[in-house]
């Protein structure tokens, strides 16, 4: 049987990604033990990997597809397909930054004011990059870990990942600038593009991925209304599409579903009811494909 490499990314991204594969319909489970969680999908084999190291994997042909962030694309400088671009992350469902950082009271108000200083990062050659734009000279070295931890006494400055800042200013650091966004892609290597039943299953997996993320901040609405209401109902009624609208048997009104951004919906709710609408149910979805 013909088998998919998957690269599924370990530590921050890796229960998000778990929690994303099963609304796609993947059950995924891992062992604390092992680095081969399994899959329900006889097609797909799957392999635990550092997002930090995903792309030099794929790119070698070592695994066919995997799921990392671009800024670990840019990073290793690989040469992969992006077949999707998924916008979440650890705790929400956005970009993440890569941020210039100092401490609350250096003197280091700028990019500028970084002119020989020294600069502590995983994210070395994109730093390397984005100061060299800047046409700034400092040293730039490897971080492996407590990044945060190591101003003012090791180094002048940071670039660190961060999803909202919180972690930051809770160890007095204050953002400069933004050095680059990044978003999780999923990624396959060129030869398996090729291959026409390793693409389709990429595509499909693509696909999959993308509803699963859509459908993370909608829901299902249903509602009954009566002949009479049906205009002032759809027009309290926003949408992703138009709305289904389907007639009751005995010309007893008309049954109305559709998809709604969840953080509107505790507000419509009311409003719907107010103007007649009765049996509402709202549901939540795995997928929404477009």
């Amino acid at each position: 049987m013909k088998k998919l490499s998957f690269g599924l990314p370990k530590g921050s991204l890796q229960e998000s990604t778990i929690g994303m594969m099963k609304n796609a319909g993947y059950r995924v489970h891992v062992s604390s033990r092992s680095y081969y969680p399994s899959i329900d999908d006889d097609e797909m084999s799957v392999r635990l990997i550092r997002p930090q190291d995903m792309a030099r994997y794929v790119e070698k042909g070592i695994i066919d597809s995997g799921l990392t962030g671009q800024d670990w694309v840019e990073e290793a400088g690989a040469d992969v397909r992006c077949v999707e671009k998924l916008v979440y992350a650890k705790q929400q469902l956005t970009k993440v930054r890569w941020v210039l950082a100092a401490p609350e009271d250096s003197p280091i108000k700028s990019v500028e004011d970084l002119q020989g200083k020294r600069i502590s990062t995983e994210l070395v050659n994109v730093t390397k990059r984005y100061l060299e734009e800047k046409g700034i000279q400092a040293e730039v070295e490897f971080s492996h870990g407590a990044t945060e931890a190591k101003t003012p006494d090791l180094v002048d400055a940071i670039v660190e990942l961060t999803e909202t800042g919180s972690s930051l200013r809770a160890n007095n650091l204050r953002i400069i600038d933004t050095v680059t966004e990044s978003a999780t892609v999923f990624i396959s290597n060129h030869k398996s593009w090729e291959d026409p039943w390793k693409r389709k299953k990429i595509e499909n997996l693509a696909i999959l991925f993308h509803g699963a993320i859509i459908a993370r901040d909608k829901v299902g609405l249903k509602m009954n209304i009566s002949n009479e209401g049906l205009d002032t109902l759809l027009e309290k009624l926003p949408a992703l599409r138009a709305p289904t609208i389907s007639q009751l048997s005995g010309d007893a009104g008309y049954a109305i579903e559709t998809i709604l951004d969840e953080s509107v919906v505790r507000n419509i709710i009311p409003e719907l009811k107010r103007v007649g609408a009765e049996g509402i149910i709202e549901y939540p979805l795995n997928k929404v494909i477009l």
